[in-house]
Protein backbone atom coordinates (compact mmCIF):
# COMPACT_ATOMS: atom_id res chain seq x y z
CA UNK A 1 0.00 0.00 0.00
CA UNK A 2 2.77 2.06 0.63
CA UNK A 3 4.14 1.90 -2.84
CA UNK A 4 1.06 2.18 -4.47
CA UNK A 5 1.03 5.51 -2.28
CA UNK A 6 3.87 6.78 -3.37
CA UNK A 7 3.37 6.04 -6.85
CA UNK A 8 -0.13 8.38 -6.80
CA UNK A 9 1.90 11.47 -4.87
CA UNK A 10 4.44 11.16 -7.76
CA UNK A 11 2.09 11.05 -10.72
CA UNK A 12 1.50 14.43 -11.43
CA UNK A 13 5.23 15.45 -10.84
CA UNK A 14 7.20 12.25 -12.43
CA UNK A 15 7.69 12.01 -16.13
CA UNK A 16 6.04 8.64 -17.11
CA UNK A 17 5.99 6.40 -19.94
CA UNK A 18 2.89 3.99 -20.40
CA UNK A 19 4.28 0.60 -21.95
CA UNK A 20 1.92 -1.42 -23.82
CA UNK A 21 2.60 -5.52 -24.64
CA UNK A 22 0.49 -8.71 -24.09
CA UNK A 23 3.37 -10.24 -22.53
CA UNK A 24 5.75 -9.75 -19.40
CA UNK A 25 7.40 -12.22 -16.69
CA UNK A 26 6.95 -14.15 -15.35
CA UNK A 27 5.56 -15.26 -18.66
CA UNK A 28 8.95 -16.59 -20.50
CA UNK A 29 8.45 -14.80 -23.95
CA UNK A 30 11.52 -13.10 -24.85
CA UNK A 31 9.56 -9.66 -25.40
CA UNK A 32 8.57 -9.33 -22.20
CA UNK A 33 11.72 -10.12 -20.87
CA UNK A 34 13.34 -7.77 -22.72
CA UNK A 35 10.98 -4.98 -21.93
CA UNK A 36 11.50 -6.27 -18.17
CA UNK A 37 14.79 -5.08 -18.43
CA UNK A 38 14.27 -1.83 -20.25
CA UNK A 39 11.34 -0.65 -17.56
CA UNK A 40 14.30 -1.47 -14.90
CA UNK A 41 16.29 0.24 -16.41
CA UNK A 42 13.94 3.06 -16.89
CA UNK A 43 12.80 3.54 -13.18
CA UNK A 44 16.18 3.17 -11.91
CA UNK A 45 16.77 6.57 -14.03
CA UNK A 46 13.95 8.05 -12.18
CA UNK A 47 11.20 8.21 -15.19
CA UNK A 48 7.74 6.19 -14.03
CA UNK A 49 7.16 3.26 -16.44
CA UNK A 50 3.65 2.07 -16.40
CA UNK A 51 3.47 -1.15 -18.10
CA UNK A 52 0.04 -2.89 -19.15
CA UNK A 53 -0.02 -6.26 -19.93
CA UNK A 54 -1.64 -9.61 -19.79
CA UNK A 55 -1.56 -12.50 -17.67
CA UNK A 56 0.93 -15.47 -18.48
CA UNK A 57 -0.14 -17.14 -21.78
CA UNK A 58 2.75 -18.01 -23.75
CA UNK A 59 5.50 -19.86 -22.36
CA UNK A 60 7.06 -20.93 -19.23
CA UNK A 61 4.94 -22.82 -16.13
CA UNK A 62 2.98 -19.95 -14.91
CA UNK A 63 -0.16 -19.59 -15.47
CA UNK A 64 -1.63 -16.76 -13.00
CA UNK A 65 0.17 -13.73 -12.00
CA UNK A 66 -0.97 -10.68 -9.53
CA UNK A 67 -2.80 -8.40 -11.67
CA UNK A 68 -1.60 -5.16 -9.91
CA UNK A 69 2.30 -4.83 -9.27
CA UNK A 70 3.63 -1.73 -7.39
CA UNK A 71 7.46 -0.90 -7.20
CA UNK A 72 9.75 2.48 -6.84
CA UNK A 73 8.86 3.89 -10.15
CA UNK A 74 7.28 1.09 -12.16
CA UNK A 75 3.96 -0.28 -12.19
CA UNK A 76 2.51 -3.70 -13.59
CA UNK A 77 -1.13 -3.92 -14.57
CA UNK A 78 -2.23 -7.04 -16.11
CA UNK A 79 -5.85 -7.97 -17.52
CA UNK A 80 -7.20 -11.34 -18.03
CA UNK A 81 -6.95 -12.65 -21.76
CA UNK A 82 -8.03 -15.50 -23.52
CA UNK A 83 -5.97 -18.70 -23.96
CA UNK A 84 -7.29 -20.40 -26.89
CA UNK A 85 -4.58 -22.76 -29.04
CA UNK A 86 -1.72 -20.56 -28.26
CA UNK A 87 0.78 -22.82 -30.43
CA UNK A 88 -1.72 -21.70 -33.87
CA UNK A 89 -1.59 -19.16 -35.76
CA UNK A 90 -5.39 -18.97 -35.06
CA UNK A 91 -5.64 -19.22 -31.93
CA UNK A 92 -2.93 -16.20 -30.74
CA UNK A 93 -4.81 -14.18 -33.58
CA UNK A 94 -7.89 -14.47 -31.42
CA UNK A 95 -5.88 -14.42 -27.76
CA UNK A 96 -4.18 -11.08 -29.36
CA UNK A 97 -7.53 -9.23 -30.74
CA UNK A 98 -8.92 -10.10 -27.72
CA UNK A 99 -6.24 -8.72 -25.36
CA UNK A 100 -6.30 -5.50 -27.76
CA UNK A 101 -10.49 -5.25 -26.94
CA UNK A 102 -9.67 -5.24 -23.19
CA UNK A 103 -6.42 -3.17 -23.51
CA UNK A 104 -8.44 -0.34 -25.44
CA UNK A 105 -10.84 0.02 -22.74
CA UNK A 106 -7.88 0.79 -20.07
CA UNK A 107 -6.00 2.65 -22.36
CA UNK A 108 -9.20 5.58 -22.72
CA UNK A 109 -8.81 5.55 -18.50
CA UNK A 110 -4.42 5.37 -18.27
CA UNK A 111 -3.33 7.56 -21.40
CA UNK A 112 -4.48 10.95 -20.05
CA UNK A 113 -2.05 9.89 -16.66
CA UNK A 114 0.90 9.11 -19.20
CA UNK A 115 3.32 11.49 -20.51
CA UNK A 116 4.23 9.02 -23.51
CA UNK A 117 2.33 5.78 -24.72
CA UNK A 118 4.72 2.47 -26.52
CA UNK A 119 3.09 -0.11 -27.85
CA UNK A 120 4.69 -3.01 -29.86
CA UNK A 121 3.95 -5.50 -31.90
CA UNK A 122 2.66 -8.15 -29.36
CA UNK A 123 -0.11 -8.34 -30.92
CA UNK A 124 0.82 -7.29 -34.01
CA UNK A 125 -2.05 -5.39 -34.93
CA UNK A 126 -1.71 -3.31 -30.82
CA UNK A 127 -0.22 -0.29 -33.06
CA UNK A 128 -3.43 0.37 -35.00
CA UNK A 129 -5.22 0.31 -31.21
CA UNK A 130 -2.55 2.70 -30.27
CA UNK A 131 -3.53 4.87 -33.32
CA UNK A 132 -7.04 4.76 -32.70
CA UNK A 133 -6.49 5.59 -29.10
CA UNK A 134 -4.33 8.75 -30.23
CA UNK A 135 -7.02 10.29 -32.07
CA UNK A 136 -9.38 10.38 -29.28
CA UNK A 137 -6.76 11.21 -26.28
CA UNK A 138 -4.27 13.24 -28.84
CA UNK A 139 -1.02 10.97 -26.32
CA UNK A 140 1.78 11.08 -28.63
CA UNK A 141 3.16 7.71 -28.63
CA UNK A 142 6.59 5.59 -29.98
CA UNK A 143 6.63 2.20 -31.55
CA UNK A 144 8.26 -0.83 -31.09
CA UNK A 145 8.16 -3.32 -34.19
CA UNK A 146 9.40 -6.65 -33.04
CA UNK A 147 7.64 -8.29 -36.07
CA UNK A 148 6.61 -7.01 -39.23
CA UNK A 149 2.71 -8.49 -39.87
CA UNK A 150 0.79 -9.08 -42.17
CA UNK A 151 4.07 -10.19 -44.45
CA UNK A 152 5.09 -12.69 -42.15
CA UNK A 153 1.78 -14.19 -42.81
CA UNK A 154 2.07 -13.80 -46.56
CA UNK A 155 5.94 -15.23 -46.33
CA UNK A 156 4.38 -18.54 -44.49
CA UNK A 157 1.63 -18.65 -46.88
CA UNK A 158 -1.26 -18.42 -44.03
CA UNK A 159 -2.85 -15.46 -46.19
CA UNK A 160 -2.20 -14.12 -50.17
CA UNK A 161 -0.98 -10.73 -50.42
CA UNK A 162 -3.30 -8.90 -52.10
CA UNK A 163 -6.38 -11.04 -49.37
CA UNK A 164 -8.20 -7.82 -48.11
CA UNK A 165 -7.09 -8.42 -44.70
CA UNK A 166 -3.68 -7.87 -45.76
CA UNK A 167 -4.86 -4.81 -47.55
CA UNK A 168 -6.66 -3.22 -44.70
CA UNK A 169 -4.15 -4.11 -42.11
CA UNK A 170 -1.39 -2.69 -43.69
CA UNK A 171 -3.68 0.64 -44.43
CA UNK A 172 -3.46 0.31 -41.00
CA UNK A 173 -0.27 0.51 -40.30
CA UNK A 174 0.47 3.28 -42.14
CA UNK A 175 -1.83 5.52 -40.59
CA UNK A 176 -0.68 4.08 -37.00
CA UNK A 177 3.42 4.58 -38.81
CA UNK A 178 2.60 7.85 -39.87
CA UNK A 179 1.12 9.46 -36.72
CA UNK A 180 3.86 8.14 -34.18
CA UNK A 181 7.19 9.85 -32.83
CA UNK A 182 9.56 7.70 -33.90
CA UNK A 183 9.69 4.22 -34.59
CA UNK A 184 11.82 1.92 -33.50
CA UNK A 185 12.86 -1.68 -35.23
CA UNK A 186 15.56 -4.12 -34.80
CA UNK A 187 17.61 -4.27 -37.75
CA UNK A 188 18.26 -2.70 -41.11
CA UNK A 189 16.42 -4.50 -43.33
CA UNK A 190 13.55 -4.39 -41.08
CA UNK A 191 13.54 -0.47 -41.40
CA UNK A 192 14.33 -0.95 -45.11
CA UNK A 193 10.92 -3.46 -45.32
CA UNK A 194 9.00 -0.30 -43.73
CA UNK A 195 10.31 2.42 -45.06
CA UNK A 196 9.28 -0.02 -48.72
CA UNK A 197 5.90 -0.21 -47.58
CA UNK A 198 5.75 3.56 -45.86
CA UNK A 199 7.94 5.68 -47.14
CA UNK A 200 6.87 8.72 -45.56
CA UNK A 201 8.04 7.48 -42.23
CA UNK A 202 11.82 6.63 -43.33
CA UNK A 203 12.81 10.01 -41.15
CA UNK A 204 11.22 8.23 -38.19
CA UNK A 205 12.61 4.72 -38.61
CA UNK A 206 15.30 4.34 -35.30
CA UNK A 207 17.34 1.03 -35.22
CA UNK A 208 17.94 -0.03 -31.82
CA UNK A 209 18.93 -4.08 -31.69
CA UNK A 210 17.82 -6.51 -28.85
CA UNK A 211 20.30 -6.81 -25.79
CA UNK A 212 21.77 -9.00 -22.96
CA UNK A 213 22.63 -8.51 -19.76
CA UNK A 214 26.41 -8.85 -19.55
CA UNK A 215 26.30 -8.61 -15.64
CA UNK A 216 23.44 -11.52 -15.73
CA UNK A 217 24.87 -13.88 -18.70
CA UNK A 218 28.53 -14.48 -18.36
CA UNK A 219 31.00 -17.03 -19.92
CA UNK A 220 31.13 -20.00 -17.33
CA UNK A 221 33.91 -23.03 -17.33
CA UNK A 222 32.15 -26.10 -17.71
CA UNK A 223 33.19 -28.28 -14.17
CA UNK A 224 32.05 -24.71 -12.43
CA UNK A 225 28.45 -25.17 -14.28
CA UNK A 226 25.42 -27.10 -12.38
CA UNK A 227 23.64 -26.83 -15.62
CA UNK A 228 26.21 -28.81 -17.31
CA UNK A 229 26.88 -31.18 -14.06
CA UNK A 230 22.53 -31.51 -14.05
CA UNK A 231 22.60 -32.88 -17.69
CA UNK A 232 25.63 -35.10 -18.06
CA UNK A 233 27.44 -32.50 -20.81
CA UNK A 234 30.94 -32.10 -18.72
CA UNK A 235 32.26 -34.28 -21.47
CA UNK A 236 30.13 -33.18 -24.49
CA UNK A 237 30.60 -30.77 -26.79
CA UNK A 238 26.88 -28.88 -26.69
CA UNK A 239 25.42 -27.26 -29.85
CA UNK A 240 22.68 -25.13 -28.37
CA UNK A 241 19.73 -23.76 -29.86
CA UNK A 242 17.71 -21.94 -27.24
CA UNK A 243 14.28 -20.14 -27.54
CA UNK A 244 10.87 -19.80 -29.24
CA UNK A 245 11.28 -23.06 -32.52
CA UNK A 246 8.64 -20.76 -34.11
CA UNK A 247 7.68 -20.70 -38.06
CA UNK A 248 10.44 -18.22 -39.12
CA UNK A 249 13.24 -20.02 -37.96
CA UNK A 250 15.27 -22.60 -39.83
CA UNK A 251 15.40 -25.64 -37.51
CA UNK A 252 15.38 -28.78 -40.34
CA UNK A 253 19.20 -27.61 -41.44
CA UNK A 254 19.84 -27.97 -37.60
CA UNK A 255 18.68 -31.67 -37.41
CA UNK A 256 20.07 -32.58 -41.13
CA UNK A 257 23.82 -31.68 -39.40
CA UNK A 258 22.47 -33.62 -36.29
CA UNK A 259 22.33 -36.33 -38.38
CA UNK A 260 25.14 -36.18 -40.37
CA UNK A 261 27.08 -35.96 -36.93
CA UNK A 262 25.02 -38.80 -35.24
CA UNK A 263 28.03 -41.20 -35.38
CA UNK A 264 29.87 -38.60 -33.10
CA UNK A 265 28.12 -39.41 -29.46
CA UNK A 266 30.49 -36.60 -27.45
CA UNK A 267 28.78 -34.14 -29.84
CA UNK A 268 25.35 -33.22 -28.59
CA UNK A 269 22.48 -31.17 -29.82
CA UNK A 270 20.61 -29.41 -27.30
CA UNK A 271 17.09 -28.02 -28.39
CA UNK A 272 15.48 -26.00 -25.12
CA UNK A 273 12.87 -23.92 -25.59
CA UNK A 274 9.27 -24.57 -26.99
CA UNK A 275 6.98 -22.66 -30.52
CA UNK A 276 5.26 -24.65 -33.38
CA UNK A 277 8.02 -26.24 -34.56
CA UNK A 278 8.79 -28.14 -31.26
CA UNK A 279 6.36 -31.19 -31.89
CA UNK A 280 7.53 -31.30 -35.62
CA UNK A 281 10.95 -31.50 -34.54
CA UNK A 282 10.26 -34.30 -31.99
CA UNK A 283 8.75 -36.34 -34.53
CA UNK A 284 11.58 -35.73 -37.05
CA UNK A 285 14.39 -36.69 -34.26
CA UNK A 286 12.59 -39.75 -34.18
CA UNK A 287 12.25 -40.90 -37.36
CA UNK A 288 15.70 -40.31 -37.56
CA UNK A 289 16.60 -41.86 -34.28
CA UNK A 290 18.78 -39.42 -33.21
CA UNK A 291 20.66 -39.95 -30.08
CA UNK A 292 22.54 -36.91 -30.34
CA UNK A 293 19.34 -34.63 -29.87
CA UNK A 294 17.98 -33.57 -26.60
CA UNK A 295 14.88 -31.78 -25.89
CA UNK A 296 14.48 -29.40 -22.84
CA UNK A 297 11.38 -26.99 -22.20
CA UNK A 298 11.96 -23.14 -21.17
CA UNK A 299 14.37 -22.49 -18.60
CA UNK A 300 13.63 -20.47 -15.56
CA UNK A 301 15.16 -16.68 -15.91
CA UNK A 302 17.30 -18.01 -13.37
CA UNK A 303 18.41 -21.10 -14.81
CA UNK A 304 19.00 -19.73 -18.42
CA UNK A 305 22.27 -18.24 -17.62
CA UNK A 306 23.86 -20.91 -16.86
CA UNK A 307 21.95 -22.94 -19.46
CA UNK A 308 23.30 -20.26 -22.39
CA UNK A 309 27.09 -20.70 -20.62
CA UNK A 310 26.51 -24.00 -21.48
CA UNK A 311 27.04 -24.53 -24.84
CA UNK A 312 29.97 -24.34 -26.83
CA UNK A 313 28.68 -23.39 -29.83
CA UNK A 314 25.34 -21.81 -30.64
CA UNK A 315 22.86 -21.97 -33.18
CA UNK A 316 20.64 -18.80 -34.21
CA UNK A 317 18.48 -19.18 -37.20
CA UNK A 318 15.80 -17.30 -39.67
CA UNK A 319 14.18 -18.98 -42.01
CA UNK A 320 13.49 -17.72 -46.16
CA UNK A 321 10.34 -16.99 -45.34
CA UNK A 322 11.81 -14.50 -42.17
CA UNK A 323 14.29 -12.33 -43.95
CA UNK A 324 13.30 -8.23 -42.91
CA UNK A 325 10.59 -9.60 -41.17
CA UNK A 326 12.10 -11.01 -37.83
CA UNK A 327 14.83 -10.33 -35.54
CA UNK A 328 15.81 -13.26 -33.35
CA UNK A 329 16.88 -11.88 -30.17
CA UNK A 330 18.25 -14.79 -28.84
CA UNK A 331 21.68 -13.80 -30.67
CA UNK A 332 22.64 -11.56 -27.80
CA UNK A 333 22.02 -13.82 -24.94
CA UNK A 334 24.46 -16.32 -26.63
CA UNK A 335 27.09 -13.16 -27.15
CA UNK A 336 26.86 -12.49 -23.36
CA UNK A 337 27.61 -15.97 -22.61
CA UNK A 338 30.94 -16.07 -24.86
CA UNK A 339 29.29 -18.39 -26.96
CA UNK A 340 30.39 -18.98 -30.87
CA UNK A 341 27.96 -18.02 -33.57
CA UNK A 342 25.97 -20.57 -35.92
CA UNK A 343 23.93 -18.14 -37.70
CA UNK A 344 21.65 -20.10 -40.25
CA UNK A 345 20.02 -17.71 -42.79
CA UNK A 346 19.40 -16.31 -46.07
CA UNK A 347 22.46 -14.70 -47.63
CA UNK A 348 21.10 -10.72 -47.44
CA UNK A 349 20.37 -11.57 -43.63
CA UNK A 350 22.04 -8.87 -41.55
CA UNK A 351 22.95 -11.63 -39.39
CA UNK A 352 25.63 -12.58 -41.69
CA UNK A 353 27.83 -9.39 -41.46
CA UNK A 354 27.82 -9.00 -37.86
CA UNK A 355 28.47 -12.72 -37.52
CA UNK A 356 32.02 -12.54 -39.77
CA UNK A 357 32.82 -8.94 -39.31
CA UNK A 358 32.72 -9.71 -36.02
CA UNK A 359 34.22 -12.40 -36.11
CA UNK A 360 32.40 -14.61 -33.57
CA UNK A 361 31.47 -17.66 -35.47
CA UNK A 362 30.14 -18.45 -38.82
CA UNK A 363 27.23 -18.01 -41.34
CA UNK A 364 25.45 -21.03 -43.31
CA UNK A 365 22.82 -20.46 -46.09
CA UNK A 366 19.40 -22.36 -45.23
CA UNK A 367 19.84 -25.77 -45.92
CA UNK A 368 23.63 -25.92 -45.78
CA UNK A 369 23.81 -28.95 -43.14
CA UNK A 370 26.86 -30.19 -44.58
CA UNK A 371 29.06 -27.47 -44.47
CA UNK A 372 27.70 -26.97 -40.74
CA UNK A 373 28.16 -30.10 -39.93
CA UNK A 374 32.07 -30.11 -41.29
CA UNK A 375 32.37 -26.53 -39.29
CA UNK A 376 31.31 -28.29 -36.05
CA UNK A 377 33.50 -31.13 -36.15
CA UNK A 378 36.35 -29.04 -36.95
CA UNK A 379 35.31 -26.98 -33.94
CA UNK A 380 35.37 -30.06 -31.76
CA UNK A 381 38.77 -30.71 -32.79
CA UNK A 382 40.24 -27.44 -32.26
CA UNK A 383 39.33 -25.76 -28.41
CA UNK A 384 41.92 -22.77 -28.73
CA UNK A 385 39.55 -21.21 -32.15
CA UNK A 386 36.38 -22.24 -29.81
CA UNK A 387 37.65 -20.15 -27.44
CA UNK A 388 38.96 -17.31 -29.77
CA UNK A 389 35.20 -16.98 -31.29
CA UNK A 390 33.69 -16.98 -27.83
CA UNK A 391 35.48 -13.69 -26.78
CA UNK A 392 35.18 -12.00 -30.02
CA UNK A 393 31.61 -12.77 -29.05
CA UNK A 394 31.61 -11.47 -25.79
CA UNK A 395 33.37 -8.69 -27.01
CA UNK A 396 30.89 -7.43 -30.13
CA UNK A 397 28.36 -7.58 -26.85
CA UNK A 398 29.28 -5.11 -24.97
CA UNK A 399 30.42 -2.96 -28.11
CA UNK A 400 27.39 -2.61 -29.66
CA UNK A 401 24.06 -4.63 -27.64
CA UNK A 402 24.94 -4.68 -23.86
CA UNK A 403 22.11 -3.26 -21.49
CA UNK A 404 23.63 -0.32 -20.86
CA UNK A 405 24.19 0.69 -23.78
CA UNK A 406 20.80 -0.09 -25.34
CA UNK A 407 18.89 1.31 -22.50
CA UNK A 408 20.76 4.93 -22.96
CA UNK A 409 19.52 4.67 -26.17
CA UNK A 410 15.78 4.19 -25.65
CA UNK A 411 16.40 6.81 -22.90
CA UNK A 412 17.03 8.91 -24.97
CA UNK A 413 14.41 9.01 -27.24
CA UNK A 414 11.96 8.89 -24.71
CA UNK A 415 13.42 11.97 -23.64
CA UNK A 416 12.96 13.64 -27.18
CA UNK A 417 9.32 13.11 -26.60
CA UNK A 418 8.71 13.65 -22.70
CA UNK A 419 6.93 17.31 -22.29
CA UNK A 420 9.75 19.92 -21.35
CA UNK A 421 8.69 20.66 -17.87
CA UNK A 422 8.77 16.57 -16.96
CA UNK A 423 12.58 16.68 -18.59
CA UNK A 424 13.53 19.52 -16.30
CA UNK A 425 12.20 17.20 -13.72
CA UNK A 426 14.45 14.68 -14.47
CA UNK A 427 17.06 16.54 -14.65
CA UNK A 428 16.74 18.55 -11.24
CA UNK A 429 16.62 14.90 -9.97
CA UNK A 430 20.05 13.74 -10.77
CA UNK A 431 19.11 11.92 -14.07
CA UNK A 432 21.31 12.74 -16.47
CA UNK A 433 21.07 11.12 -20.62
CA UNK A 434 24.49 9.31 -21.54
CA UNK A 435 25.10 11.39 -24.80
CA UNK A 436 28.80 9.50 -25.17
CA UNK A 437 26.69 6.42 -24.96
CA UNK A 438 24.52 6.76 -26.67
CA UNK A 439 27.16 8.22 -29.48
CA UNK A 440 29.34 5.54 -29.05
CA UNK A 441 26.44 3.18 -29.56
CA UNK A 442 25.37 4.88 -32.66
CA UNK A 443 28.71 5.02 -34.25
CA UNK A 444 29.29 0.75 -33.33
CA UNK A 445 25.61 0.14 -35.10
CA UNK A 446 25.34 1.98 -37.73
Amino acid sequence: MRQRFHWRQQRSRKARLTLVNQFFPPDYAATGQLLDDLTRRLASSGLQSQILTGMPNYAGGAREAASLEFEPNRCIRRTRVTRFWPRRIRGRAVNGLFFCLRIAARLMRYSWRGDLLCYTTEPPYLPIVGWLVHRLTATPYLLIIYDLYPEVLVELKVLPADHWLCRLWRHGNRLALAAAQEVVVLSQPMADRIAALAPAVRHKLQVIPSWADPETIRPLAKLANPFVREHGLEQAFTVLYSGNQGRCHDLVTLVAAAAILQAERDIVFLIQGDGPQNTRLRHLVADLNLANCRFLPWQDPAVLPLALAAADLAVVSVGIQGEGLVAPSKLYGHLAAGTPIAAITPATSYLRPLVENGGCGRWFANGDAVGLAAWIRALHADPPQVAAYGRAARELLLATASLEKVSAAYLSLILRHLPARKREVLRCEGFVSSAAVVDEFSAVTH
